[in-house]
């Protein structure tokens, strides 16, 4: 039987409210305030505000705009495990939308508290091996992000460190136990292959505060022919400065991972930039604010590499750069 008259005229407006239905409730959802919680396990510097301020940046561009629909909260944990955990608890219990982790250890402080918020990890060397994700490209749970180091670097350190100190005969890898203890393995394979297939001796040397970091980079000078591949974990990003300058004074080479170090008196670097790498978080953050789920999202890979050598340090080392290593920096410090 045809719809007539007033009963017609009502089931157009119910149809069209249902369509309209999906709009309206996008719309209401999109209107809340999110919750975004960033727990970073480095001393707060304007290096490391960068890296956050450069998510926050990409976020506005996305249409996140503090203040308006979202709220964003950063914790600085300056490297200090009993820190990161206290924060995590804290985060949990203002119950964000999603929480952003700085490194390794900040990421496993955050899991050890919550298994349902979405958490996006960025600097995290080894997900896979820390058991934070089942798989990069299927990563489970409700964590995922982006991996800015893989572990063949771990060897090409090594070789950058004897093409530019032909004369290393021992390279010893430095790192802090108590916050890269997660990921360090990760290194190991490739970094002792190299050193085997090179001649030179591959050491291990755990360094847990100032005092013990400086009997290792000393140890070095004592022999002769010592150089150092320096793990970037919390504590020796937070202490570049230190490093770089213990190096030159004890008159050691050494390669590092992120361009900062270079910067301070660091004699090479070779990584991803983390500036980068917290720009691509962004865009994660917006799909799963928007409904995506952590577990859709595969952990992402770096996508580019830079080299950048001190060419003032080198000159300070006593060492002449191959013109051929020179060629291949993406930046050269004089």
């Amino acid at each position: 039987m045809p719809v007539r008259g007033t009963n017609r005229r009502a089931l157009i407006v119910a149809l069209g409210s249902s369509a309209a239905w999906p709009v309206v409730a996008w719309a209401q959802q999109t209107e809340r305030v999110r919750r975004i919680g960033v727990l970073m396990a480095f001393a707060e510097s304007d290096e490391t505000q960068s890296w956050v301020a450069a998510f926050r940046e990409e976020l506005r561009k996305l249409g996140w705009t503090e203040g308006s629909n979202s709220n964003i909260d950063t914790r600085w944990a300056t490297a200090d495990v009993t820190s990161m955990q206290r924060f995590a608890k804290e985060f949990v219990g203002l119950q964000p939308d999603l929480i952003l982790t700085g490194s390794t250890p900040a990421t496993s402080a955050m899991l050890q508290q919550t298994r349902t918020i979405p958490i996006i990890f960025v600097m995290v060397a080894d997900p896979v091996g820390s058991g934070f994700v089942e798989s990069l490209p299927r990563p489970g749970g409700n964590v995922t992000g982006f991996t800015p180091i893989e572990g063949s670097l771990g060897g090409k350190w090594v070789e950058l460190l004897k093409e530019i100190a032909p004369r290393v005969a021992r390279v010893t890898l430095l790192f802090n136990p108590a916050v890269a203890t997660l990921f360090v393995e990760g290194y190991l394979n490739s970094f002792k292959a190299a050193a085997a297939s090179l001649g030179v001796e591959a050491i291990l040397a755990p360094a847990h505060d100032m005092s013990e970091l400086e009997s290792v980079i000393a140890a070095q000078a004592r022999e002769s022919n010592g150089g150092l591949v320096v793990i970037p974990d919390a504590f020796t990003i937070g202490h570049r400065a230190e490093i770089a300058l213990l190096a030159a004074r004890y008159h050691v080479p050494a390669v590092y991972t992120f361009r900062f170090f270079t910067e301070v008196g660091g004699l090479l670097s070779y990584g991803v930039n983390p500036l980068s790498e917290f720009r691509r978080a962004a865009s994660y953050a917006d799909r799963i604010l928007k409904g995506a789920r952590p577990s859709e999202l595969p952990v992402q890979a770096p996508v580019k590499f830079e080299l950048v050598i001190n060419l003032k340090t080198a000159k300070a080392l006593g060492l002449t750069v191959p013109p051929t290593l020179l060629a291949r920096a993406d930046e050269v410090i004089e």
